[in-house]
């Protein structure tokens, strides 16, 4: 028999109410909890706290409060220099994978958790998990949604309000319901930072 700790990582289907499990999901929810009751004076706590929260987490990240995370970040890999933007949500039942130089704008959530289109196993409250990989340099505008199994090329731009429902390539920027790409990022880009507007930095 497949144990249930397996089963949060390879794709089959669980019951989220067994016991054990609950009983250490709320322990790292509980973290949670105590990171959003800091004061965003207190840059040492916070870390200490992300340290132990998060599977990885890199140099100069910043994740404001409040912040959620279904299990208080155990799942989560952020590289270098990740931004996260008030009320990022984080449904980590299996595992979140995030580049350096991610920017996750407000509102953002990925969600890793799913449940079966049959009503009788919905009924009975089954999930199933699919793994979230985001490459680095990508950039989520406010309330952009990340559904379970997705990958996200790097340097990508996701606008506010998309919902990625499937794979985005590198170098793009893609927006919408379900979400698609636009137009691939160019050369243009780095002459013109916003329309007709040039960089002049």
């Amino acid at each position: 028999m497949v144990d249930i700790r397996e089963k949060l990582h390879n794709g089959d289907i669980y019951d989220p109410a067994d016991p054990d499990l609950m009983a250490k999901q709320l322990l790292y929810v509980a973290k949670v909890e105590e990171y959003n009751a800091t004061k965003i004076t207190e840059t040492d706590k916070r870390n200490a706290l992300l340290k132990e929260m998060f599977a990885e987490i890199g140099e100069n990240c910043c994740v404001l409060a409040p912040f959620y995370a279904n299990f208080g970040g155990k799942h989560v890999h952020f590289g270098n220099n990740v931004f996260a933007n008030f009320n990022l949500t984080l449904v980590d039942d299996t595992h979140i994978y995030v580049g350096d130089q991610v920017m996750f704008a407000p509102n953002v959530t990925i969600a890793t958790a799913a449940h079966p289109i049959s009503p009788e196993l919905r009924a009975k409250g089954y999930q199933y998990n699919l793994p979230v990989h985001i490459g680095k340099n990508c950039w989520l505008g406010a309330g952009a949604i990340v559904l379970p199994g997705v990958t996200i090329g790097e340097n990508t731009i996701v606008g506010a309000g998309s919902v990625v429902t499937k794979d985005l390539p590198a170098n793009v920027i893609a927006v919408g319901n379900p979400c698609r790409v636009l137009r691939e990022i160019t050369d243009r880009d780095r002459e013109y930072y916003r329309k007709n507007i040039k960089i002049n930095i």
